[in-house]
């Protein structure tokens, strides 16, 4: 049994990563602000002995003892991370920081979630660990972006100047249960869009590209890469390789929720990258890790979960 924490533990991917490691009867404290975290994630896991949930903001340092840090701590979708541009690089600076000098402290290992947006608007595809990114440093998206990229350099100077034990996963598109239906990210968009029978908004001609990961997925990806060997540092893409343009995407929500939903389109937001797809070569070789959930299947799971948020 390890006591380990997850910093922005009440949101969607963190609550499914808490529900999991208590499963496996580790003893976890979740740590979450509530900016886009909610209790009621975790509310079937309040009862449980070995669960804490502690309100707290990593931008501030946290004193506690320690095995591992998952730190996912941090706004992860446009509408919520450009709300508050300067907090959220605080979040993924300082954030980091803290969670890193606790790390340093306690000897723990320690987890961050990066992302696939490090990579910008990709100009080499599929994307691989070792490609730099193609960023813009002071665009909209950058509060997010840059903040991430500079988080995966304190990880890795952590690791060669004072040895922590790190590991640095790179998110690609994931969705499932709990999203939020105001997150404005394009599967709940759509799914929320289809279920209303409000018109489905495409951005652009919808011929850009993403890959989409079901949620349970990628939780079992982020724990082989926290139990790998310490020589498995990453960066480690974990997503799905199977790839789809944003107007198949829309089709098949149509179909799956039996809406009457029309398609429009609407201006292409600036810096949003045309194409998303990553090559998890690594992942496969070092943490025998794939996707397993077929798109269709994840949809479907994802839908129940918001025709019932919606009737509620």
């Amino acid at each position: 049994m390890k006591r380990i924490i997850v910093t922005g533990g009440a949101g969607f991917i963190g609550s499914h990563l808490c529900a999991r490691l208590l499963a496996e009867k580790h003893e976890i404290l979740c740590v979450d602000n509530f900016f886009t975290g909610r209790r009621q994630n975790v509310a079937p896991l309040l009862a449980s002995p070995g669960f804490e949930l502690m309100r707290h903001d990593v931008t501030f340092p946290l004193y506690v003892e320690t095995d591992e840090i998952y730190n996912l701590a941090c706004p992860a979708s446009p509408v919520h991370y450009q709300f508050d541009p300067v907090q959220t690089t605080k979040t993924s600076v300082h954030g980091a920081i803290n969670m890193l000098g606790l790390a340093k402290r306690t000897r723990a290992k320690i987890l961050q979630a990066s992302t696939s947006e490090v990579y910008g608007d990709p100009a080499i595809h599929p994307q691989v660990e070792s490609y730099w990114g193609n960023v813009n440093p002071i665009g909209p998206r950058a509060c997010y972006d840059e903040g991430k990229r500079c988080a995966e350099t304190l990880f890795f100077d952590y690791f060669r100047q004072h040895r922590t034990r790190i590991r640095v996963a790179r998110i690609f598109n994931t969705y499932g249960p709990r999203m939020l239906p105001n997150d404005g990210r394009v599967v709940s968009n759509f799914i929320v869009q289809a279920l209303q029978g409000h018109d489905i908004t495409i951005y652009g001609k919808g011929d850009q590209t993403r890959s989409f990961c079901y949620v349970d997925d990628l939780v079992e990806g982020l724990i082989r890469l926290m139990d790998a060997p310490d020589a498995v540092t990453g960066p480690v893409n974990l997503g799905n390789p199977v790839e789809s343009t944003i107007l198949q995407l829309a089709e098949r929500v149509i179909t799956l929720a039996k809406s009457s939903s029309k398609i429009i389109h609407k201006p292409l937001p600036q810096d949003d990258p045309t194409r998303r797809k990553p090559d998890i070569s690594q992942a496969r070789e070092t943490l025998k890790w794939e996707p397993k959930t077929a798109l269709d299947d994840g949809l479907s799971q994802t839908i129940a979960y918001f025709r019932a948020l919606l009737k509620a």
